[in-house]
């Protein structure tokens, strides 16, 4: 024998109920794109989700430190390009003084004025700084490098020997610089007291073919340490092409995770449509039974 339910109001209303809430929940991941938009679209996936999103921030994190290391190292090559050429013209004003044998006293009081002019420009590029830091003082936050009557080339190193390094990647951490000691007061290129040398050979005419080997000893110092920055370039540069295709590897794996079929959301959607005009339809149809029903 077949039961009818006499009452059954409340399983349309609660079928009504469903197919709204399946109908917003399809609109949403076709506004979306998305399944999963609430961690009850799927606990585990959502869990998944949050992982990516944490490694995302991490390779995020990795990018702005490549970024501003980068800058470090530009400005310090920059600066050390920079050295490199007061070097060279340090000299070039030797070999001058050394060749030329007409020379005044006059003249050689200017070359060693010019001389003077390159060891304070030498001065201030060692005392480079990048966002408020000295570059070449090791871990120091002072300025590393000061003019000192008491010391023979005339410059102090105030800095230490120690350097920075900073995290760019899981397990991978980049020295962000060298000491200024190593790059200008090397034992056989000491950058000031080869230009206090040769200032000083200038005006006495004497010794100055020892002292232009001096400059040229600081000389090729600087350019091996430049090296450093040179090769950490090129490595920001690869490192920075790395985290960026595992940025877009974690994009792919989200998409594949929460991403919605938009197909089938779109049909489902259709026959949740359908569903919800049945209920209303057999809800208009059903016959009155209460005294609401009859005023009507």
């Amino acid at each position: 024998m077949i039961r009818v339910n006499p009452n059954s109001m409340p399983d349309l209303l609660l079928d009504l109920n469903q197919t709204q809430q399946q109908q917003n929940h399809d609109l949403l991941e076709l506004a979306t794109g998305r399944r999963i938009n609430q961690p009850s679209d799927g606990p585990a996936a959502a869990a998944q989700i949050v992982q990516n999103h944490d490694e995302a921030s991490q390779v995020d994190s990795f990018n702005q430190s490549l970024n501003s290391i980068n800058g470090q190292f530009q400005t310090a090559d920059s600066t050390l390009n920079s050295v490199e050429t007061a070097l060279q013209r340090a000299i070039t004003l030797g070999v001058q003084a050394a060749n030329d044998g007409t020379l005044s006293d006059a003249d050689r009081g200017a070359i060693a004025s010019e001389l003077q002019g390159i060891k304070t420009q030498l001065v201030s590029l060692a005392n480079t700084s990048y966002q408020g830091r000295f570059i070449f003082s090791g871990t120091m936050q002072t300025q590393p490098f000061v003019l000192d009557e008491n010391s023979p080339s005339g410059v102090t190193y105030a800095g230490n020997a120690n350097v920075n390094s900073v995290t760019v990647g899981n397990g991978y951490q980049m020295q962000t610089n060298l000491p200024g000691e190593q790059v200008f007061n090397a034992p056989h290129g000491d950058m000031f007291q080869s230009i206090a040398d040769l200032t000083n050979a200038v005006l006495t005419d004497n010794g100055i073919a020892s002292a232009i080997t001096e400059v040229r000893g600081a000389f090729d110092n600087v350019t091996q340490q430049r090296v450093f920055y040179g090769n950490n370039m090129n490595q920001v540069t690869s490192q920075e092409a790395y985290l960026n295709n595992v940025k877009v590897q974690l994009s792919s794996q989200e998409n594949t995770i929460a991403g919605a079929d938009i197909a089938s959301v779109a049909s489902d959607l259709v026959q949740t449509e359908n569903s919800r005009q049945a209920a209303l339809q057999a809800i208009g149809l059903r016959p009155p039974t209460s005294l609401f029903d009859f005023l009507q």
